[in-house]
């Protein structure tokens, strides 16, 4: 496929941001090694073998008889020191995940009250609950990248419709739209969400609704700016006189006008829902009790003060992320600036 000349000049411009190039590959790179995270941190062997079997535990449930010989019909318990040694006077082997250790694991045989400060079994040390903080770190940066892409990705298509409508129609409609925004942008969020709270669980999709209910109006203005102004050009009353309905005039001749102001706040738009699902979590109206979060993590360290790991981890996580984010941002707006030659310079 050809890019045209514009796309060229903006993915030089890019290129040309180092902050942003190099802080795009160290967060997709993050991201990508923490989708796997169940092959990182888990509690159960990649692959193990005994008596000329192969098991593979990382994906599969197994039970003891289905192991060993006399084994119990219970699962396996693949920590359990009885199991692992009857499993290995028997010859069998298995391979363990990096991090022996799922987001839920609780560590055993500590020797000191849990929090444990870091060490050569847990790089990053045990939270409170005795579990190892490096997992559930694994775990919680891929649910809140992808809580963060799921909600900047759906608000953004409804607050795009929505500022479309808004700017191609005019008039009443705008009027009424702009109405009902300056209302429903009005309403109290935290309250509303501890009310949702206390009549059922939050959980990932309960808190992506919700929060979409609010998170469509970040764009909605741009996009409203945009319509208003590119309506009025010769091309788009030419498309209209020539019988162009209405919606191809919106979206194949306006919009791709818009998408270079919309697109760069996409990034700053992300970093902020990771923001808000690392406060819910920190406030404790997120998600269910036990899921990895990091801002489960840093009211740990918020409580724990003994424990100064939990909240450094934390602080290092979070910030580290949201920075990469920004400069991401940074460089994409720099990539549409039309002031910006090849090269970054202007």
């Amino acid at each position: 496929m050809t890019l045209s000349p514009i796309t060229r000049r903006r993915l030089a411009n890019f290129r040309a941001n180092r902050r942003g190039y190099w802080s795009l590959v160290i967060f997709g790179f993050l991201f990508f090694v923490t989708l796997f995270a169940e092959f990182i941190a888990n509690d159960r062997p990649l692959v193990a073998k005994v008596d000329g079997r192969w098991f593979v535990p990382v994906l599969t449930d197994y039970a003891e008889a289905d192991v060993i010989e006399d084994g119990l019909p219970t699962l396996v318990d693949w920590h359990d020191r009885g199991f692992r040694e009857e499993f290995e006077a028997k010859g069998g082997w298995m391979v363990w995940p990096l991090v022996p250790y799922s987001y839920r694991t609780v560590v055993r045989d500590l020797g000191q009250p849990a929090p444990s400060p870091p060490s050569a079994r847990n790089w990053l040390g045990t939270d409170d609950q005795a579990r190892d903080v490096l997992a559930r770190v694994i775990y919680g940066f891929r649910i809140s990248v992808l809580f963060g892409f799921s909600l900047t990705i759906v608000s953004s298509v409804v607050g795009i419709a929505a500022g479309a409508v808004q700017g191609f129609y005019g008039g009443l409609t705008d009027l009424l739209f702009q109405r009902f925004i300056e209302i429903w942008s009005g309403m109290p969020q935290l309250y509303l969400l501890i009310i949702l709270a206390s009549v059922i669980e939050p959980t990932f999709w309960v808190l992506l609704v919700f929060l979409l209910l609010f998170s469509w109006m970040g764009l909605t203005g741009v996009v409203r700016a945009e319509f208003l102004r590119g309506r009025n050009f010769d091309y788009v009353r030419a498309a209209k006189a020539l019988g162009v309905s209405d919606v191809v005039v919106m979206f194949r001749h306006i919009l791709p006008n818009a998408m270079v102001a919309t697109l760069t706040f996409l990034p700053f738009i992300l970093s902020g829902s990771v923001t808000v699902l690392a406060s819910l979590d920190f406030l404790g109206f997120g998600l269910p009790p036990g899921s990895p979060s990091l801002g489960e993590l840093v009211n740990q360290g918020k409580n724990n003060l003994t424990a100064p790991w939990l909240a450094m981890t934390g602080f290092v996580v979070l910030g580290g992320m949201l920075t990469l984010l920004i400069f991401v941002g940074e460089g994409v707006r720099d990539a549409f600036d039309p002031r910006k030659l090849p090269g970054g310079s202007r």
